[in-house]
């Protein structure tokens, strides 16, 4: 499988699991819009902070 988790880095360092099993992320209306397989859709006004492909993660920031 190809989908990813996507978290939240908080102010304080730790990182908040935000939307599992991600398979779409695209900008959007100047936000991150992002789909899972289950078909749960969700923005986030923020930015990619960090990719990892071999860890299946995704890492966004808040502005």
């Amino acid at each position: 499988m190809c989908e990813a988790n996507v978290y939240i880095r908080e102010k304080d360092g730790t990182e908040v699991l935000y939307l599992e099993n991600v398979d779409v992320l695209r900008p959007e209306d100047g936000k991150l819009f992002m789909k899972n397989l289950f078909g749960e859709q969700r923005f986030f006004d923020g930015d990619i902070g960090e990719i990892s492909l071999i860890k299946h993660k995704i890492l966004l920031t808040r502005r």
